[in-house]
């Protein structure tokens, strides 16, 4: 008997569904950080991302590439489009960026971010963000420090998934406290996003042997020495955590 090897066993079928959008690949790409197409295209084709991830400053603080000019050099209708509010720094800043996303875009699925002025996730914002957003009829990915409370009220408010930090973003630590971030896992009936920090391919691998059903990268790709490479190894390491939690490994023998 011959067996056929798949080169990507855990894309077969997708981790979340939302609508008409299917999310297979297990690493999402922020592309905030980048003012080059080329680099934009390269980067999404390394990693075999599947989510096109697009926002607005509404105070203007920041650029972003021309989607005209993205739209020529991928096939953005590939990707299942989702918005974010990651320059935002106050719920009314997050609800008015999703207001414009969906006025404009059509974009009914939102990485809802709500950070204070230390770009670290301010849970209570995010919540009150979220139940606005969600009377609004729009899907949610909300970003969270690790606490269950805050995890069971969005999945009450009906988010689509979550989305928990691991240490604070672009800091590149990884995971500074996995036994949080795998009870969020554990005690969630909504797939979890593990971000926030992950500054190398261990880091998302472990993420995934966690238990995530996906990692969200950014900086690790802009600053790494050879973005590209790298793109590549986060894309192996998703792959490597997920089939390694989901073989049940050894336990470890604490008496070896």
């Amino acid at each position: 008997m011959t067996t056929t090897y798949d080169p990507n066993p855990v894309l077969d079928e997708p981790w979340l569904e939302i609508g008409k959008h299917q999310f297979r690949s297990r690493l999402i790409v922020g592309i905030e950080q980048y003012d080059s197409v080329p680099v934009v295209r390269d980067v999404l084709t390394a990693t075999g991302a599947d989510v096109f991830i697009t926002t607005v400053d509404p105070e203007n603080r920041r650029s972003s590439l021309l989607l005209s000019d993205l739209d020529d050099a991928l096939a953005l209708e590939n990707f299942s489009w989702i918005g974010t509010t990651s320059f935002s720094r106050s719920k009314d800043s997050a609800v008015k960026t999703a207001g414009i996303l969906r006025d404009s875009l059509g974009i009914d699925v939102l990485k809802l971010d709500v950070r204070g002025e230390d770009n670290m996730p301010d849970n209570r914002m995010t919540i009150e963000a979220a139940q606005e957003l969600r009377a609004q009829g729009m899907e949610l990915m909300p970003f969270i420090l690790p606490d269950l409370e805050a995890a069971r009220e969005l999945q009450d408010l009906g988010c689509a998934a979550l989305r928990v930090m691991a240490s604070p973003v672009a800091s590149g630590r990884g995971i500074v406290d996995p036994t949080r971030i795998r009870e969020v896992i554990e005690h969630s009936d909504v797939p979890v996003i593990v971000e926030g920090g992950l500054g190398s391919a261990k880091h998302v691998a472990f993420a995934m042997e966690l238990g995530a059903a996906a990692t969200l990268i950014n900086t690790a790709l802009v600053r790494a020495g050879e973005p590209l490479k790298m793109a590549r190894a986060m894309r192996y390491a998703a792959t490597a955590g997920r089939l390694a939690f989901e073989s049940s490994p050894m336990p470890e023998d604490l008496a070896a």
